[in-house]
């Protein structure tokens, strides 16, 4: 590492004075509170909710250890609430902020935008809550949704939340595959999607990509029978007509799509909505009961259905958006992240509106119409708070300073990065370019399974390093344990895992609970387990090293390496697959693929495309390969397991192989090595 990239950056003077956290030793202080009596740490956070009835047993009662007896996880039981109302009438009756402006929405064209103040989405909400229970929804019912970054997508949620449904809600950039398979995994009732929508220039028919899931669940046995439709490119439709006042008509590069309709089934959302009562009493939810399934890749290559409660996810996602971001009543707050993954659920939707902020949410890309879209977004908003993924700062990072510089970005107070771990040389980028060395950058690791942030900075406590999440958040205790499942003290390098739980974690696999504590808790007994590689410096701070299993994250989007081996097996051309990760220079990792094929089949050109294509219509064009090269044999041991560690050094040309005695055909490397691919990005 560089010596600049070994600076340590302290908080500014002026940021101080107004800081939540204005010191690293008040940070240690609530953090030994929070870890030595959560009780009295989390109650305090609890009182600033509503609850309906008051907890009856222990406020935190759990069991890490598989080897005790079953895992479990409980904060509060017996207290009763309902995290929409928290979030929403809360907001409009007990804090007065009816009239402020919950979400800007910035559409993928600069000409398309709304705002929705938090009386006006309370409405909307009960509206849509009323229409649910309308249509039979119930609570611990499961709802699936499938739609683009629109206001009608929070809608959807907070409805679900409401009447105690859970929603379980999948990113509009999958495939039909992968959104049936989630939907018979929850055993989902009911589907909201959307007419449309473009990502940049590139139109999505996403009602046609639906129905083609839901043919595919009826022929597996699991119809659904109810599927709402925003009509999202028909706005302009409803406009003309009358029925939309309250959003204007989208300017498109080209709407003529035809729109698959199945009577019966569909209702637009529009015409459900016309006529539905705004009051919707909430319903009263234990601490415990379900809120929401989110789906991430599975190293079985089945999806696993993370699952959320109510009461500890509330008081975690609010709480930690509030100390990481440092949020201010005033503040303009964009997180970048789509609700479709764990990040838009935490801190686009549930952690600001519990805090009563004002957010943007963006439909589009980072680079459409230019390079400087999300500057032109800060300017327009006067964003103060800003978080956004590595990937997206790399790619940006390729076009210079010049379209960062020529927008003024003077708002901007808090610069945020997640998803992965950030590259020093991209953190000082962010933070001389686009922050202008004014702006702390809290770089925060977490996952789908933590529902909120583990290791961050906090804006006027922690002095910054280039790369390092820094220190815990507030009831986190991390250890560094090695392959025996000893921890290690100081500095040390090795598997991360958490000691006791914190209120926003997961409680389950959904349907599947031997699965949770194999996952998780197996393998170090006492531990939850992140599946993440860590290393502590002799200063304490905290640097992920990344994953240790047989998980890639691509552009902060978590693959198992084996969903994908599935989807290229499933070709009849291919044998045996393998896949690995590969530096990559915006993504972070891409996926390598080694594919080894049937006799009387060759491997061209036209097969590799077609094998691309088979794992990006499986899975998504976030899973579509970098890389595929043809393996006459793969290296295996001697009982027939693959060795992946060998084939990780031949993706990357590293003839450093280390031992390879236990290979049953150790001549294979030198024909692997003799096929690779050129990797030069």
């Amino acid at each position: 590492m560089g010596q600049e990239q070994a600076r340590i950056f302290h908080p500014r003077p002026e940021w101080l004075p107004a800081a939540h956290v204005p010191s690293l030793s008040q940070y240690e202080r609530l953090y030994q509170r929070s870890v030595e009596d959560p009780h009295a740490f989390w109650g305090d956070i609890a009182k600033e909710f509503y609850w309906k009835t008051p907890y009856t047993g222990p406020f935190l009662n759990y069991n890490f250890d598989v080897t005790k007896g079953k895992v479990f996880i409980e904060w509060m039981k017996g207290a009763t609430t309902n995290i929409c109302y928290n979030v929403l009438d809360r907001n409009v009756n007990e804090k007065k902020l009816g009239d402020k402006i919950a979400f800007y929405w910035e559409g993928n064209e600069p000409e398309d935008s709304m705002k929705i103040t938090y009386k006006e989405l309370l409405h909307k909400v009960c509206q849509f809550a009323n229409v649910l229970r309308s249509q039979g929804v119930k609570k611990e019912d499961r709802v699936s949704i499938y739609m683009p970054m629109i206001l009608e997508l929070v809608v959807a949620m907070l409805a679900c939340a409401r009447i105690g449904a859970l929603h379980t809600i999948v990113f509009a950039g999958f495939s039909a595959d992968s959104l049936c398979e989630r939907i018979i995994d929850g055993g989902c009732c009911l589907l909201v999607t959307a007419d449309a929508f473009y990502r940049g220039d590139k139109l999505i028919n996403l009602k046609q990509i639906a129905d083609e899931a839901l043919q595919k669940c009826k022929d597996r046995g699991c119809p659904l029978k109810k599927c709402i439709v925003v009509k999202h490119l028909g706005r302009e439709e409803l406009a003309v007509a009358g029925t939309c006042s309250k959003s204007p008509p989208l300017k498109r590069l080209c709407h003529d799509v035809q729109i698959p309709w199945t009577p019966g089934r569909d209702m637009w959302w529009h015409e459900v909505m016309s006529g539905a009562s705004t009051d919707c009493e909430p319903e009263w939810c234990d601490s415990e009961d379900k809120l929401f399934i989110l789906y991430t890749s599975g190293s079985t290559g089945k999806p696993k259905g993370v699952l959320h409660t109510v009461g500890g996810y509330m008081l975690f996602a609010a709480t930690s958006f509030k100390y990481v971001f440092d949020y201010q009543p005033e503040d303009v707050y964009w997180c970048t992240a789509d609700i479709g993954w764990i990040t838009g659920h935490s801190y686009v939707t549930y952690g600001p509106l519990a805090n009563g902020a004002t957010s943007v949410i963006f439909e589009g890309v980072p680079t459409y119409p230019d390079v400087g879209r999300m500057w032109s977004i800060v300017d327009k908003y006067k964003v103060t708070k800003f978080y956004t993924a590595p990937t997206a700062i790399r790619l940006l990072m390729k076009h210079g300073e010049e379209p960062v510089r020529k927008h003024s970005r003077k708002s901007l107070k808090v610069l945020g990065s997640v998803g992965e771990p950030i590259n020093p040389e991209a953190w000082l980028w962010y933070y001389r370019v686009v922050g202008e060395e004014r702006c702390p950058i809290v770089d925060t690791f977490w996952q789908t399974e933590t529902g909120g942030h583990m290791l961050t900075p906090l804006p006027g406590a922690t002095p910054l390093k280039p790369g390092s999440a820094a220190f815990p958040f507030f009831g986190v205790v991390p250890a560094i344990l090695n392959e025996s499942g000893e921890e290690l003290e100081g500095e040390a390098e090795g598997y991360l895992v958490f000691k006791q739980p914190w209120p926003g974690m997961m409680r389950t696999l959904y349907g599947n609970h031997p699965h949770f504590e194999a996952t998780y808790f197996k393998k170090f007994p006492g531990y939850y387990v992140t599946g993440d590689g860590c290393k502590r410096d002799k200063d304490g701070y905290y640097w992920i090293t990344g994953r240790i299993d047989d998980m890639l994250n691509i552009s902060g989007h978590l693959l198992s390496t084996s969903e994908v081996e599935s989807a290229l097996l499933e070709h009849p051309a291919v044998s045996e697959s393998a896949v690995v990760s590969h530096p990559h220079s915006l993504k972070g990792e891409c996926l390598y693929c080694f594919v080894s094929l049937r006799v009387g089949y060759e491997f061209t050109k036209s097969l590799e495309d077609e094998l691309r294509k088979q794992v990006r219509d499986k899975i998504g064009p976030i899973a579509t390969p970098d890389y595929i090269q043809y393996a006459p044999g793969l290296p295996k041991t001697r009982s027939g397991k693959i060795t992946r560690r060998i084939l990780r050094k031949i993706a990357r040309d590293d003839h450093d192989l280390g031992d390879t005695s236990t290979l049953a055909d150790p001549s294979i490397i030198d024909q692997l090595f003799s096929n690779r691919c050129n990797t030069k990005q």
